[in-house]
């Protein structure tokens, strides 16, 4: 009821004033987020990449892009959270308006296009945070770098972070940076991976610990595509595949006023989408490399089919600035473990 309230109100302002001032006012809570989350169960922790989880789901990269709420978004529950895309160089992205909301359908329409203050930025942020649990960072290129040249700033962006992330994530897929999605395609993505991989191990080596690398993914691929990228993941020893991002599809919400704006469509519509390609990169993988799971999940049922088409842990965005810190504890009751029969 609570969230319902101020939802009404921050449903009043541009999406984007709104998100800042939701964010601002989460961390001015400081401490007392915590009232607004779930406890910790030890009985929902999962060991996926390595790493031990203290429940499967998790914040998605985008909704802090730059770290600035890393400890009052942990505060609610998530069992990890993942912030960026970040990139070498601060940028922008692109020109405003650029988010817009489908109520009618539960789903959000962006084209920020890698908004963010750049690698020190963020690492000012993450440094400054208390949190120490499980934190993932999404790296990607700026607008300008070439797409042949895209491997440099996701290296450069690797050698920041490797410290400071328990695992990075390589976002290949959002549709807002142009030529972006063109790193799926089986030979840039197979140089892009050897690259990646080989500094990661180098910088494994130099600092006595193996960071994971996850690849995030679009629900736009036919199943060429999917099969291509399973054979990749493998090939390359990468640790989890991230499925899905925003799709450019918009049969779904088709008729709606903000239907042809350019962009990303998440939310609701996209869940059929994104767990089909969540599914089918199971079915390719054969348990070989963990998934998870993201898009449309804007329920605990939501959360367990995604477990069930094939992801070991899910991540939530659109659907927590629909239903708000409660659709963190449906999922994680969702995902709880029955306890074995006495």
């Amino acid at each position: 009821m609570l969230y319902s309230l101020a939802r009404a109100a921050l449903f009043r302002l541009d999406p984007e004033v709104a998100h800042d001032l939701a964010l601002k006012s989460l961390c001015a809570l400081g401490p007392a987020a915590a009232l607004l989350g779930a406890g910790a169960d030890a009985g929902e922790s999962k060991r996926v990449m390595g790493i031990d989880f203290p429940n499967p789901v998790g914040l998605a990269a985008g909704l802090d892009k730059n770290g600035d709420s890393i400890d009052a978004l942990a505060a609610l529950g998530f069992g990890f959270v993942e912030i960026g895309t970040v990139t070498p160089r601060p940028q922008p992205g692109n020109p405003k308006p650029r988010m817009f909301r489908l109520p009618e359908h539960e789903a959000i329409i962006n084209r920020l296009g890698f908004n963010n203050g750049g690698l020190e930025n963020l690492l000012r942020n993450v440094e400054r945070a208390s949190f120490r649990g499980v934190l993932g960072i999404n790296i990607g290129k700026n607008f300008d770098t070439p797409v042949e040249r895209a491997a440099d700033d996701y290296l450069l962006c690797l050698d920041a972070v490797y410290e400071a992330a328990t695992y990075v994530t390589l976002n290949i897929s959002s549709p807002n940076t142009k030529n972006l999605r063109d790193l799926q395609s089986p030979k840039l993505l197979d140089e892009l991976l050897g690259a990646v991989v080989g500094r990661r191990d180098a910088l494994a080596a130099k600092h006595h610990i193996r960071k994971p690398l996850a690849v995030k993914v679009a629900p736009d691929l036919d199943d060429e595509q999917i099969a291509a990228i399973a054979e990749l993941a493998l090939k390359h020893g990468i640790d989890a595949l991230i499925a899905t991002n925003t799709t450019v599809d918009r049969e779904a919400v088709a008729g709606h006023r903000h239907a042809a704006e350019a962009g990303g469509l998440s939310g609701r519509p996209v869940f059929a989408k994104s767990t089909e390609v969540l599914r089918k990169l199971s079915a390719a993988l054969g348990k070989k490399v963990p998934l998870i799971g993201v898009g449309g999940i804007l329920s605990g049922a939501d959360a367990k089919a995604k477990i069930d088409a094939g992801a070991s842990l899910v991540q939530v965005y659109t659907g927590f600035i629909y239903r708000g810190p409660g659709l963190i504890a449906d999922a994680r009751a969702a995902l709880r473990p029955a306890k074995a029969a006495r």
